[in-house]
């Protein structure tokens, strides 16, 4: 699969066109802005595997994840474009509304956690521990569910990762190469999070009467 195949997700998030100042910029850093497309790609397009060697990471759980991070980043363009791609993957509505559900019901601000025992120690911010509701379980089911609780973990208690976070995830039957995958796809939003809020500043910054 090239890196063509697909528009460029930063530059449609963030508005830019082609031949403007941001895609100027963007340029600047073409091998950057390959790279997030191509990671866009292989996390949510992946070409298809050999036989026998597929993901059990379907494309509705990537989806749902990343409609619930992008809530819980407060970022709704985020939320309507993999919205928009959960429906395209075939979720039925009853998950695209739990997962909407489930974002409500986990937002809050952050980050929250605890740092070891020490000077740090005087900035723990104590916070909610999430876990999905019993009323969303049924549509989201088991592997779902837990997925959505690690990543409110990776994106609101960042400093309380511990091992006994993943073992709930093999215990929901996600693969260690799945659980790898899905803690890479939940950083890969937050970078394209703060990339498309630092481009949008710079469009409203460049867009805003000299005094």
């Amino acid at each position: 699969m090239t890196a063509h195949a697909f528009p460029d997700v930063i530059d449609q998030l963030a508005g830019i066109q082609s031949g403007g100042a941001l895609d100027a910029i963007r340029n600047h850093r073409a091998l950057a802005r390959l790279n997030a497309q191509q990671s866009y790609q292989s996390l949510f397009e992946p070409a298809a595997p050999a036989a026998g060697q597929g993901s059990a990471f379907r494309a509705t759980e990537r989806f749902a994840v990343a409609s619930f991070v992008a809530a819980l980043h407060k970022q709704p363009a985020f939320v309507a474009f993999y919205a928009e791609g959960l429906a395209r993957a075939g979720a039925p509505k009853a998950l695209q509304e739990a997962v909407t559900a489930a974002a409500e019901e986990g937002g809050t601000s952050g980050p929250y956690g605890s740092y070891p025992a020490g000077t740090l120690s005087a900035e723990d911010v104590a916070g909610p521990n999430y876990v999905v509701s019993a009323a969303h379980r049924a549509a989201l089911g088991v592997r779902l569910s837990a997925a959505l609780a690690h990543a409110h973990l990776l994106v609101l208690h960042p400093r309380d990762a511990k091992a006994d976070a993943l073992r709930a995830l093999l215990d929901a039957d996600w693969s260690t190469d799945d659980i790898v995958t899905l803690s890479q796809l939940v950083a890969f939003l937050s970078f394209q999070v703060r990339v498309v809020v630092g481009l949008r500043a710079l469009s409203e910054a460049s867009e805003a009467p000299v005094n």
